[in-house]
């Protein structure tokens, strides 16, 4: 190369030099490239400049930027079909037919890993044709432009890794900042969309998390077509993808913390045959430090919830110890666990002592009373007894048919290793319950069967001090203490005082054991035929007797006669009975003692004038 050719390249690497503007690097690269082409057209004289490029999955080449117009490009349709073969030189002359004053000088600017571009110089051929040899001038050339270009991309690149870390810093301190995991997630998508405008991303998270809908989110799924992001899940590790059908690179970063991975961050390159290495480490990092968001935001919830859970069990235990009665303890635990779980049904079912039978504890879902309820009651009766576990069951009609109610939860209600029974939760919605809903019913049911078991036993205590062990009838202490305060209360109230006839022949004939079925015959069927706010009571030996307060005189002796008549003809050995009858009312003024002595009376009189009949008060009236 000769005087002349040094001081061309001097001159080219003056102006290349001033083209280092910082600013002008960062706002708008294209106008460096377009004014490095303009210096090299005006050093060498050259008609025209071009840059091209090729797109990484295919040989098509495109331009970068040109000296020349539309027009002039147009007409050039050779130097397009001789790209693909000057790739293959350092120089690459391509003599234009139609032209014989000019040809192309087609250098390839080449980096260590590949062929970056193909600067075409459009020059006269009596420029190439010196015999000073340009070949070596344009060696020259292509050094330069090569320098020029690989330091304005390391400017470049060097204030976009700037401006990602600096943008990795502020999320940094938002995540950190920030206790929900929505706030976490959101901000990951914004750094995306601010670093990599021009890439596609999805956060791939678990079925467990409840994702705002207006992200780009996804739920992480295991099949076929998502093996690598499984693989970064399940390893911790980054995995990378090459879509040749799309014509796209893909990476697949796992979001993790110091106890697990929490999902998956995809991010697609369009257009690129495999993913930008100088990108791997800050997704790397993004990744990781959402992860660790992630993870202190799902720990903080926890804690907050486990707080709550805790709030909820030691309300519930206090309230379970405080002495409600049983119909209060049901009813608040129903109601507890139905708008703390979201429920639609709670029930709690006891076991009969021979686990034979069930009952339905007042205060469970109306539900639990309809015929409709059996078959979940009895499939799962069946089941605790059998495996004495507890069962979560997200869609309940995979085992039975044509079910309402697909979430279920039953947990057994265990003491001093006692199966009592168990409680049931249910909502129509499959997998409506979280497997966290599922431990607390169990914790709660657990410190509740204590107190529900106390106050079974403690109802059953005072059942037992008001009720005759052999007609399970009430006592007579317990019929006279509800007679003197309906005396109080009420406005008026009938008696009936009953005798079994010739009990004594009975006994004789039969047998006592006989004779106390009799009793028991005739207590059953004064049980069926009178309310529950009437009491029955056993009033000594072969006496019994009832009290119906708030019902008139006439309504009391339709009672007793029909007690008379069901007697007649439902008792085994067929017996009869006897019956007095006394009323009261406010304009009375009756006390307990006179009430008693009438009816007393009037049996007297029953039972002395030919058995089996109904005698009202002072013998006023005589039912046959």
């Amino acid at each position: 190369m000769d005087f002349l050719g040094h001081q061309k390249i001097l001159i080219l690497k003056s102006r290349f030099f001033e083209l280092y503007d910082i600013k002008l690097i960062n706002d708008d690269y294209d106008i460096i490239i377009q004014e490095a082409l303009q210096a090299i057209k005006e050093v060498f004289g050259a008609v025209e400049v071009t840059l091209y490029t090729s797109e990484e999955w295919d040989l098509n080449w495109s331009i970068v930027s040109t000296t020349a117009s539309r027009d002039d490009l147009g007409k050039n349709t050779c130097i397009k079909e001789n790209l693909q073969l000057a790739s293959g030189y350092k120089f690459f002359r391509l003599p234009i037919t139609e032209d014989t004053i000019h040809d192309y000088m087609m250098l390839a600017l080449k980096s260590k890993e590949k062929l970056d571009y193909i600067l075409a110089i459009k020059i006269k051929k009596e420029l190439l044709d010196e015999p000073n040899g340009e070949i070596s001038l344009f060696d020259m050339v292509a050094k330069e432009v090569g320098i020029l270009f690989r330091n304005m991309q390391n400017m470049l690149n060097v204030n976009r890794d700037k401006k990602k870390y600096k943008q990795l810093f502020k999320v940094t301190e938002k995540f950190h900042s920030s206790m929900k995991m929505e706030d976490v997630l959101r901000e990951v998508i914004f750094t995306l969309k601010k670093v990599y405008p021009s890439y596609h991303y999805y956060l791939l998270l678990s079925h467990d998390n409840n994702s705002p809908m207006d992200l780009p989110i996804k739920d992480l799924e295991y099949d076929s077509e998502n093996m690598a992001a499984m693989e970064a899940y399940v390893t911790a590790e980054l995995q990378f993808e090459n879509l040749k059908e799309e014509k796209s690179s893909v990476i697949y970063a796992p979001l993790k913390g110091k106890q697990g991975v929490y999902g998956v961050l995809q991010i697609i390159v369009p257009d690129v045959s495999s993913f930008p290495k100088n990108e791997v480490e800050f997704i790397s990092l993004l990744a990781n430090t959402a992860g660790g968001a992630l993870e202190n935001a799902q720990l903080y919830q926890q804690s907050k919830k486990l707080v709550t859970d805790l709030q909820l069990i030691n309300e519930a235990s206090d309230q379970l110890n405080s002495n409600l009665r049983l119909n209060e303890m049901m009813t608040y635990i129903c109601e507890r666990i139905s708008a703390s779980f979201n429920a639609k049904e709670v029930g709690f079912i006891l076991f009969s002592i021979e686990n034979d039978s069930t009952k339905v504890l007042q205060g469970s879902s109306s539900f639990f009373f309809e015929p409709e309820s059996k078959n979940y009651i009895d499939y799962f009766k069946e089941k605790i007894q059998m495996e004495k576990d507890s069962l979560f069951l997200g869609d309940f009609s995979m085992q039975l048919e044509d079910v309402r109610y697909k979430s279920v939860m039953a947990v057994p209600m265990m003491q001093t290793g006692i199966l009592k029974g168990f409680a049931i939760v249910m909502h129509p919605d499959a997998y409506h319950f979280s497997f966290d809903t599922f431990k607390l019913l169990q914790s709660l049911i657990h410190h509740s069967t204590l107190a529900l078991t106390n106050s079974l036993l403690r109802e059953e205590l005072e059942k037992m001090v008001v009720t005759d062990h052999l007609t399970k009838l009430f006592s007579r202490s317990y019929l006279d203490e509800k007679i003197q305060r309906s005396l109080i209360e009420d406005k008026e109230g009938t008696f009936i005082l009953i005798d079994i006839d010739d009990f004594k022949l009975i006994n004789d004939t039969y047998g006592h054991q006989i004779g106390d079925d009799i009793i028991i015959q005739v207590a059953n069927i004064i049980k069926e035929n009178i309310r529950s706010s009437d009491v029955g009571s056993r009033w000594g030996g072969e006496e019994l007797a009832i009290y119906l307060p708030k019902v008139t005189l006439s309504l009391g002796v339709t009672i007793a006669e029909r007690l008379v008549k069901k007697v007649r003809d439902y008792s085994k050995p067929s017996v009869t009975i006897s019956c007095g009858v006394s009323y009261w009312n406010k304009q009375t003024n009756d006390t307990y003692n006179t009430l008693f002595k009438r009816a007393d009376k009037a049996l007297y009189i029953a039972k002395e004038t030919g058995k089996d009949k109904v005698v009202i008060q002072n013998t006023l009236l005589v039912s046959e």
